[in-house]
């Protein structure tokens, strides 16, 4: 996932409640909330992405904020998500024309921003001592800390439709070889798509679930994968087990499994489909609860979670996402301020503020915060895999190296475009630029 994020993979740029997702992608919104202090103008500015979830989540810090701190505005201000977002991005801190505050991926497409040159570190505020250690590995560089959590742990791999299981009598796959008898089924039964695919515009940052969720697969059989990876010894293309999920997303395709709109579909578009049933599957980031819960309510009983199976019916485990995080860009006209409203967002208060609002998707990464008992299915099936500790994190995580194209390649991959061995040998090109550019030894 903006996944993006980030994602990484990239955040859903999907309806924004403001103005709709086409509307807000330049849009900016002002929302009235406060700071104990603020800009030259008694102002902050966040820069975040147009996501419902996003919006959301950070408006509501922002009004929980402003309860105790009546004297500063805080205006939000959207941006497209996807590779477009990234650019803006990139361009707004090489300029100095980056807000406050802005809401980011953790992970890989961090280190891309030069966070050292860029960013501030937080690493010695003492607001950072109840942020969990594992999230702040994914926004650390050079010994250096730069995020706060937005949101929770979310997972990644197949979202899918309770009723269409239960109609049809179908089981949670534990293989890939039963997934796809599943998808078979739902074909044979003809009342629904098998697979649900979105490749639309702003949307093709969802093509890339099968090579990324299937992470956790990867590890399983190389667990030293991610190691030899970014010392540039083990690659995609002559690495079977990462080969898989490039080979996953083919396979869908020339199955028939597919929509029939997968190439003009957005993100919304294939939430709705999922939660009116037209499509059982939807490989996913469980972030989407959160889109769901704003969007279609009383479809969220409806939808369960899973992960992407592999091939060991005895080792199925998920793999995770660190939520994204607001960073604060060396150039904030008051960084005080700014730090006060961080110093909330790592607080069990603004944990809190962000339940009430959007709910949850998984663990938090704050000291304190909690989840509540009665969650969506799909939530607590992601948490039941937390509890049994079958979670590996994404590759992002792992290793700083991710190549900029991927979600065109594996768009190309499921439209029948480009073959999985062709995909996978392409990105391990892609991935050359961004490891030369950080400078990794063996590139």
């Amino acid at each position: 996932m903006e996944v993006t994020t980030m994602f990484s993979i990239h955040r859903p740029p999907g309806p924004a409640r403001v103005a709709g997702a086409a509307a807000a992608a330049a849009a900016t919104l002002a929302l009235t909330a406060c700071g104990s202090s603020g800009g030259d103008d008694g102002t902050l500015t966040i820069l975040v992405d147009n996501t419902e979830a996003t919006v959301d989540s950070v408006q509501a810090l922002a009004d929980a904020y402003t309860a105790a701190n009546p004297d500063t505005e805080i205006d939000l201000e959207l941006r497209p998500g996807g590779s477009e977002g990234d650019n803006i991005v990139k361009t707004r801190l090489q300029t100095g024309d980056m807000p406050d505050l802005f809401f980011y991926n953790s992970g890989s497409l961090l280190q891309a921003l030069a966070p050292e040159q860029n960013l501030v570190d937080l690493s010695g505020e003492p607001f950072m001592d109840a942020v969990a250690e594992t999230f702040q590995e994914g926004v650390r560089s050079d010994d250096r800390v730069f995020g706060v959590p937005v949101g929770n742990a979310v997972g990644g791999g197949v979202l899918y439709n309770l009723p269409a299981y239960e109609d049809l009598g179908l089981e949670v796959p534990r293989t890939w070889d039963e997934f796809t008898a599943n998808n078979q089924a739902i074909l044979d039964a003809g009342d629904a798509a098998p697979v649900i695919q979105t490749y639309g515009p702003d949307s093709t940052w969802t093509s890339q679930l099968f090579v990324l969720a299937d992470n956790y697969n990867v590890l399983a059989a190389e667990p030293d994968f991610a190691e030899r990876y970014t010392a540039n010894e083990a690659h995609y293309a002559d690495t079977p087990a990462a080969m898989a999920g490039f080979e996953h997303l083919q396979e869908v395709n020339e199955a028939g499994f597919l929509n029939e709109d997968f190439a003009s579909a957005s993100y919304a578009d294939g939430l709705a489909a999922l939660a009116s049933g037209e499509g059982v599957h939807y490989p996913m980031l469980t972030n989407a609860i959160t889109e769901l819960r704003a969007t279609d309510p009383d479809a969220l009983d409806d939808i369960g979670f899973f992960a992407l199976p592999g091939e060991d019916p005895d080792d199925v485990g998920v793999t995770t996402w660190l939520p994204g995080a607001l960073y604060l860009p060396q150039t904030t006209d008051d960084q005080a301020a700014a730090e006060d409203f961080l110093a909330f967002a790592a607080s069990v208060e603004g944990c809190d503020a962000q339940t009430e609002a959007v709910g949850v998707t998984g663990p938090y990464f704050i000291d304190g915060c909690t989840i509540p008992e009665d969650v969506p299915p799909g939530v607590a099936q992601l948490q039941e895999y937390f509890d049994a500790g079958l979670t590996a994190p994404a590759l992002e995580f792992l290793s700083p190296v991710k190549g900029p194209a991927l979600e065109q390649i594996t768009v190309e991959v499921g439209s029948g475009i480009r073959s999985a061995e062709d995909a996978a040998a392409l990105y391990d090109e892609d991935v050359k630029k961004q490891a030369q550019q950080l400078g990794l030894e063996g590139w």
